[in-house]
């Protein structure tokens, strides 16, 4: 089925059923790794081939990950790269995570994985992690690490994704596919209401599983690790892999900072932030001119059209404060909503035009994988002012708490 507007790229769209999960992130049942039979004939699938073969002519091609659907290009060629940035309307100062198939495809590009890294691939690939490794000079286009001397690389846990990784011959640049700012799609629909016209295909493959993306994690050479980004994989997960220190940074929008780039900026003298910036980095944060060494470190992300505030406390203190800002913006004629935990969703009975549930409160996965649909659904409506619980910072809850403080700009309210 073809869709798009002629005066575009004409998008073509496949639905392509996947194998199932390994179980590395936790939010399906395992799948005995993707069985060779079952891989063999996903790869040779007619519409598998011909997304491939679009992929590998320099194309760009939307596709399932078990995080969320990501914009894929060969991240070898500039032309292709330079696409994505273009279809997504984003910035090329931040780099883009590279997907492959296989650990052996490491050695083209790769410089060295140390035995943290090796760790650290042998507990969670596949699966919602990617690390950050010293790019091999030359082997990948410029573009795709924003001119750092690291890459960003995972091996996502879907079957379609592996498929199409391995049909198509090429290491591929997928950041998420929806246009930079607005929430990352979890559904083939979000990425067709995002991209359709600017890109070439969209695979199918159904509901992404986890819902936020994957955690970004440059390991040391003492052994530990720095999570650069939170997100489906949590931290207390690798620290108990590596048997070291792992530090975890903090859900604070502005906070996923590089330690090695935050240093090079003290040494240098750096100036602290530009005022008036809600997503820009602390005081002692990037090197003046050095790009990001992970994709959601800068700018605002994941937002809805409409103002989003977080309000975080005990139920009690949380619920009256949420009360009293719907009055405020109803009285200033908004159109309201909410998005909360289960447990407490009468508290916000008539209150606002519209709540959302983002899942129990003792099961922070279901705020993961509904957050993003939620926000979206928040602009459907037209909502104009939005409320959202917020949560512990303990495992996915980091994540969470990191996604909706971009998507807030940065406005959380502690109650």
């Amino acid at each position: 089925m073809n869709a798009g507007n002629p005066s575009h790229k004409q998008t073509s769209i496949w639905e392509v059923s996947d194998l199932g999960s390994t179980g590395n992130n936790g939010f399906a049942a395992p799948s005995s790794l993707h069985p060779a039979a079952k891989m063999k004939e996903l790869i040779q699938h007619p519409d598998i081939q011909q997304a491939a073969s679009l992929l590998a002519a320099g194309k760009l091609v939307a596709f399932p990950t078990e995080t969320v659907y990501g914009l894929g290009g060969d991240a070898r060629r500039t032309e292709a790269v330079e696409g994505i940035f273009t279809a997504k309307g984003r910035p090329s100062d931040n780099p883009l995570i590279v997907h492959i198939a296989d650990r052996a495809e490491l050695d083209a590009f790769v410089l060295e994985v140390s035995p943290a890294d090796e760790k650290l691939m042998d507990a969670f690939w596949p699966g919602p992690l990617t690390l950050v490794l010293p790019v091999r000079p030359g082997s990948l286009s410029p573009r795709v690490t924003a001119g750092l001397d690291t890459v960003a690389v995972r091996m996502p846990d879907h079957g379609i994704a592996l498929a199409l990784i391995r049909a198509s011959g090429c290491p591929l640049a997928a950041p998420s596919a929806n246009r930079s700012g607005r929430p990352s799609p979890t559904l083939a629909q979000h990425v067709r209401e995002d991209l359709d016209g600017l890109i070439d295909g969209i695979v199918d493959g159904g509901p992404a599983g986890v819902g936020v993306e994957s955690t970004v994690v440059r390991t040391n050479a003492a052994g530990g690790a720095t999570v650069l980004r939170p997100g489906g994989l949590p931290a207390e997960e690798l620290g108990r892999v590596l048997g070291a220190e792992v530090r975890a940074v903090s859900a604070e929008p502005s906070a996923d900072i590089d330690p090695a780039a935050a240093r090079a900026a003290s040494e240098a003298g750096a100036a602290g932030p530009k005022s008036g910036e809600p997503d820009a980095a602390p005081s002692g944060g990037e090197a003046p001119g050095e790009a990001p060494r992970s994709p959601g470190m800068k700018y605002t992300h994941y937002a809805p059209s409409g103002r989003l505030e977080v309000v975080l406390g005990a139920e009690r203190e949380a619920a009256e404060a949420i009360r009293g800002l719907l009055a405020e913006a109803k009285a200033r004629g908004e159109k309201t909503g909410v998005l909360a935990f289960d447990e407490h969703l009468g508290h916000y009975d008539g209150q606002a035009d519209l709540v959302l549930p983002l899942g129990s409160l003792h099961d922070l996965r279901q705020a993961a994988s509904r957050l993003y649909a939620a926000l979206r659904r928040f602009d459907e409506e037209g909502a104009t002012f939005m409320l959202a619980e917020g949560c512990a910072e303990i495992g996915i809850g980091s994540a969470v708490m990191n996604r909706l403080g971009k998507a807030a700009g940065g406005r959380i309210r502690r109650v």
